[in-house]
């Protein structure tokens, strides 16, 4: 054989195995990552939560959801008791066209949207099947359970910054 009609050379078939799982294994770090770090961007608003005497500093993520919430505020709504882990309350028309996910957890203090109009606030951290958008968070969960108890109970949503401003039902 003369060098001008060298045969191509194939590559073995462990090699190509092995590059196979080298890529599987790469893009698989990377899903891991992004499911691990589902944690929605947060914005520079932030809100108060306020139960009976009790006042709970929130954060308030930055998307569209999050958004037409915070011009319903200030809200005062009558939250009904569920599951011994969390308050809801149902507006009347949707709040939101975006596509719930599944956070895997849910932790004490978070605020989501459920089914596009209930609004839900969690005050045990518990693992779920459920599919919510995330609208923000409770900074600091101390006392929360205790303030909001096993029944119904008027939650007043507001931004942090208005002192006492008149409150929307």
């Amino acid at each position: 054989m003369t060098a001008s009609s060298k045969q191509p050379t194939t590559a073995k078939p462990s090699a190509i195995v092995f590059i196979v799982v080298i890529l599987i294994a790469v893009f698989s770090a990377c899903g891991q990552e992004n499911i691990s770090n589902n944690k929605p961007k947060e914005s520079n608003m932030r809100i108060k939560i306020i139960i009976g005497e009790n006042e709970f500093p929130a954060i308030i993520y930055d998307n569209e959801t999050a958004r037409v919430f915070l011009t319903k505020l200030p809200l005062k709504v009558n939250m009904t008791e569920l599951n011994g882990n969390e308050k809801y309350y149902t507006f009347s028309e949707n709040l939101s066209k975006e596509t719930a996910q599944n956070p895997g957890t849910i932790n004490a203090g978070d605020i989501m949207l459920w089914s596009s109009n209930t609004l839900v606030l969690f005050y045990k951290t518990f693992s779920t099947s459920y599919s919510y958008i995330k609208i923000g968070r409770i900074e600091d969960t101390k006392n929360l359970e205790v303030a909001l108890g096993r029944k119904n109970i008027d939650v007043v949503f507001r931004e942090e910054y208005q002192p006492s401003a008149e409150v929307k039902k």
